[in-house]
């Protein structure tokens, strides 16, 4: 693993707002304990390109490393709050993005 930040991209469809809200309580004190920085989120994305813009939700953040994000992913208390994200969504994809290592 190299020292290169981590983007997680995420794209669901919220099925129940109430379910997903206690979801979203507990998700950016797990983010900031890991560094992670919340960059954005679009619920009507727009497709430049290709057949099908992505449905519902994309979010995008950052972590300073892939070993960071793996670690928030694998966080028990990070598991334990994304049932309720798992129970209000459909999640089409969680996808871990290298970035590039810094130039020396």
């Amino acid at each position: 693993m190299s020292d290169a930040p981590a983007f997680m991209v995420a794209n669901f469809t919220i099925q129940d707002a109430d379910t997903y809200r206690k979801y979203e309580k507990g998700f950016f004190p797990i983010l900031n304990k890991h560094g992670g920085e919340f960059f954005t989120y679009d619920d009507k994305s727009e497709t430049l390109e290709g057949p099908d813009a992505p449905p519902g939700r994309v979010v995008i953040f950052k972590f300073p490393s892939e070993e960071a994000a793996k670690n928030w992913f694998n966080d028990p208390e990070y598991q334990a709050i994304s049932e309720h994200r798992r129970a209000g969504t459909t999640m089409r994809f969680l996808t871990l993005v290298h970035g590039l290592p810094p130039r020396g």
